[in-house]
């Protein structure tokens, strides 16, 4: 029987649970085998008969999206498509020479269309998973530790079971995770499963089949978050320390408000950073924060929890009603809509100078602090690798791994030799039988056939005479400029953004 993974967790009190309110819901940092009972209406996947299904596939809960009010408009989202698509057909180049364009495309929103491929290609997933083509299949069919499969089986129907793919106990969307999950403890056997990759993969299985979701939650664990999901949480219990480290240049009343009531960052920031904030705020949120962290990387989600403990403990009118801990998590618990809300916290992300270098600065102060203060690191992660840029420069691979594969292929009836010359030959039958015959009009003048073979009308011939010719070089003229305007607009796809294109 192996060993629970909470004797490792740190001896701190559960973060808060998920938005969907779970009753009794474990801590997500806990590797533990027990498993918590929800409501009988999550649990069950009740929800109104009334109720509709927003755009993202959510019945209700707390991230229910209903009618948004500020969506793009369709006429900007085509044409994001369209340089998005440019993008992805020469990723390199666009990686190599304009890596500044694909990160501003990020910070605007990758059209929803696309969020899944583009997921793949920021995160080098796809390379990854060509460069290990058909591993998935023998680890999906592997039978898997059974002390891991137990867990992670009672932990399905907790993972945003609002939403349409996981409200079916037993359903697609429970199946897929499960085998996303199970692949992973087989291709991480030391690391095993923690409760916070559940909804991690949760959020890539609403976009990608379960291969790719599987590779893609194996660059986020080994890349972006290396070590957040191995026994004992060192890795995060470290960048808690960063965290705290940079609030105090980013909101030193909010650091000394949490200093003060001995609030440590373990409390508050686990859950935030360890599930990528996919439970903590609204659903356009999350999709948008995502899309610049794959981009960016893991700077992205410190920011993200900085400016959230900046503007509710920022100032002194805001602590007045925080005079305690349990006043203060409470606060935690329930920070202000507003703040959360993505024009928001898009533009705040953009401005928060916090930059990837600060953190790695940062980084080895507290591990010099760690090490005097525990020792050495019991499990020794790779290092992190801040965004797409960094993992496209460290992991080289053929343009072929990037080639998109037809998800639909139509095989033709074979054509056997024969077939061909023969119906050549009947071609070449009807072209001379139409040259011989001619055909005349009343006044006894030959006349071309037309293009289906029938000779033209005699009103269209005479009025033909009678329209006067257009002028050769005005045509000439038209035509050039027709083409010009083309050559421009093609050009404009792969160039700079157009000014209409404003909406953040």
């Amino acid at each position: 029987m192996k060993k629970s993974r909470e004797d490792d967790a740190p001896e701190a009190a559960s973060p808060r649970g998920t938005t969907e309110n779970l009753a009794a819901e474990p801590d997500p940092c806990l590797r533990s085998d027990l498993s918590s009972i929800g409501s009988d209406s999550e649990i069950n996947g009740f929800v109104n008969g009334d109720q509709k299904i927003d755009k993202y596939g959510f019945v209700g809960g707390a991230q229910y999206t209903g009618d948004l009010q500020h969506e793009v408009p369709p006429e900007v989202l085509r044409q994001r498509e369209s340089k998005w698509l440019d993008m992805l057909n020469s990723w390199d180049k666009w990686m190599a020479k304009k890596h500044k364009k694909v990160k501003l495309r990020c910070q605007k929103g990758i059209p929803p269309s696309l969020r899944g491929r583009a997921w793949q290609y920021l995160s080098g997933s796809k390379v990854k998973m060509e460069q290990n083509h058909g591993r998935f299949d023998e680890m999906d069919q592997s039978p898997g530790d059974p002390t891991w499969l137990d867990v992670i089986e009672r932990d399905l129907h907790r993972q945003f079971p609002f939403h349409e793919m996981f409200i079916a106990r037993g359903g697609h969307g429970q199946q897929d995770l499960y085998r996303v999950l199970k692949a992973y403890t087989i291709y991480r056997p030391e690391e095993g499963y923690c409760q916070a990759q559940a909804p991690i993969a949760a959020v890539l299985l609403m976009h990608m089949p379960a291969e790719q979701a599987f590779w893609c939650l194996v660059q986020i664990c080994e890349k972006y978050l290396p070590g957040y999901y191995s026994a004992g949480l060192e890795a995060i219990q470290l960048d808690g320390e960063i965290f705290f480290a940079l609030l105090r240049k980013v909101s030193p009343v909010a650091h000394k408000h949490l200093n003060k009531y001995k609030i440590d960052p373990i409390l508050y920031m686990t859950e935030w950073f360890m599930c990528a904030f996919s439970r903590t705020l609204p659903w356009v949120s999350v999709l948008r924060i995502w899309d610049m962290f794959f981009c960016e990387g893991v700077k992205v989600i410190f920011r993200v929890g900085l400016i959230l403990l900046k503007y509710t403990l920022g100032s002194s009118d805001k602590l007045k009603k925080c005079q305690g801990q349990y006043e203060t998590m409470e606060k935690l618990r329930s920070i202000d809509p507003r703040y959360m809300q993505d024009g928001f916290l898009v533009r705040e992300i953009i401005e928060l100078p916090i930059t990837e270098r600060e953190i790695e600065k940062e980084h080895l102060i507290q591990l010099k602090k760690w090490k005097d203060k525990h020792g050495d690191l019991k499990y020794q992660p790779p290092p992190r690798l801040h965004g797409a840029k960094a993992i496209n420069e460290a992991e080289p691979h053929s343009h072929k791994a990037l080639v998109q594969m037809p998800s639909i292929v139509v095989h033709s009836p074979p054509v056997s030799p024969d077939s061909g010359s023969n119906s050549k030959k009947k071609k070449d039958k009807k072209t001379s039988k139409g040259k011989n015959k001619e055909k005349h009009n009343k006044k006894g003048e030959t006349v071309e056939p037309m293009a289906n073979g029938s000779a033209p009308d005699e009103r269209i011939l005479k009025d033909e005479q009678n329209v006067p010719q257009p002028d050769i070089a005005e045509e000439l003229n038209q035509s050039l400029l027709k083409k010009d305007s083309q050559l421009q607009s093609e050009q404009s796809l792969s160039s700079e953004e157009t000014e209409q294109d404003t909406y953040l």
